[in-house]
């Protein structure tokens, strides 16, 4: 196999028939494997006079764009090769490839999900130490007798809270 090198992105030509194959939610998830890990497999491209011709990795090259790279990883392969290639859905390492991509991303989900789920716990533990439960009078100075709901404790109190509310005893 050729050795990986490095190629300018400006140089490289996708053929239509590729591009209409680009998928938007695929090229975010290999950007996001790109940030964390690099760039792993390299892509396949073939020399057409002063460009490149890609032969495999469009994925790969669009995220590179994405995430505003300027080269990407590449090899180099003779055009009989190029044309020889067996389809994208036939090759045993783009399916590997799908299966750690989803793999990734679960991981990310669950972590995310479990980073969301320690704020929401630190964060309902913080409230229920600073804010009093409800129905709770956070006035200390307010008497029982004061309030609409209160109960009297005798006969007298309750004749003065109905007398104080306009009510009838």
């Amino acid at each position: 196999m050729p050795k990986p090198e490095s190629f300018p992105i400006e140089k490289i030509f996708v053929p239509t028939k590729q591009k209409k194959a680009l998928k938007p939610e695929t090229v975010a998830e290999i950007a996001e494997s790109i940030l964390e890990i690099g760039q792993q497999a390299p892509i396949s491209v073939w020399r057409d006079g002063d460009r490149l011709v890609l032969v495999e990795g469009l994925h790969r090259l669009e995220a590179c764009k994405a995430l505003g790279e300027t080269t990407i990883l590449g090899v180099l392969v003779p055009a009989e090769v190029a044309q020889h290639k067996p389809q994208l859905a036939e090759r045993p390492e783009v399916e590997a490839e799908r299966i750690k991509m989803a793999r990734l991303k679960q991981l990310r989900l669950e972590k995310e999900a479990a980073e969301a789920s320690a704020l929401k716990s630190a964060g309902a533990t913080e409230a229920s130490r600073t804010r009093p439960a409800k129905g709770v009078r956070d006035n200390p100075k307010a008497s029982a007798g004061r309030t609409a709901k209160s109960t009297p404790k005798s006969l007298s109190d309750w004749i003065t809270q109905q007398k104080s509310s306009g009510g009838r005893y």
